[in-house]
């Protein structure tokens, strides 16, 4: 890879639409921003269905795609771009028969590489593996320098790197990731665009 990993951001899990929708948006504004996911521990639809209209809203006016966790059915309902699917290849088919082969659809897949590459065979638009570092999250696996380096010289379908991006955890793999996906590495900070721009300074 010559060129630098585009930034893919993902929400936080919980928010408040009139908080967080000027801050996406002033977000978008000034930095080149290649997709949103809304990534919410919610699973209320009516909560999700606002969430969706008003940050696709914002997305579409600033050319920015837009995809969901999971909820491929709300992806379609709500106008959006496509989804993100959690559980690596196993609904893949699924959604691409419902969402079409238009929409994007990717998949977390973890740091395995045998999952990543069912995914790739079944047709996702990106792969998703993290995280880079022991988050004290899941079941502690990581996914390694070596698995970014390994796909991205073998495999040609995208690779997002996702959970425990620090400077650190980012010079390692930045060379092999097409995409860098931020969540509470920005949103937990007192200031989501100063922090994103250290990272995108550390990217370059």
């Amino acid at each position: 890879m010559t060129d630098i990993a585009q930034i893919y951001l993902k929400t936080p899990q919980q928010f408040d639409l009139a908080e967080f929708s000027p801050l996406l948006a002033e977000i978008l504004d000034s930095t080149a921003i290649a997709c949103l996911r809304i990534s919410m521990a919610s699973t209320d639809a009516k909560i999700l269905g606002r969430a969706a209209d008003a940050l696709r809203e914002i997305c579409h006016a600033r050319d920015v795609a837009i995809v969901i966790d999971d909820h491929f059915r709300m992806a379609e309902t709500h106008g959006l771009d496509g989804v993100h699917l959690t559980d690596g290849s196993k609904t893949i088919r699924e959604a691409r028969k419902l969402l079409g082969k238009d929409a994007i659809i990717g998949a977390y897949c973890g740091g395995s590489r045998h999952m990543g590459m069912t995914a790739a065979e079944i047709g996702v638009d990106y792969v998703s593996f993290g995280p880079l570092i022991d988050t004290g999250l899941g079941d502690g696996a990581i996914a390694t320098a070596d698995l970014f380096q390994w796909w991205s010289e073998m495999i040609e379908v995208p690779v997002v790197a996702e959970g425990g991006i620090n400077e650190t955890s980012l010079a390692s793999i930045k060379d092999h990731a097409d995409f860098i996906c931020l969540g509470p590495e920005i949103w937990g900070t007192d200031s989501p665009k100063t922090s994103l721009a250290n990272i995108i300074a550390a990217l370059a």
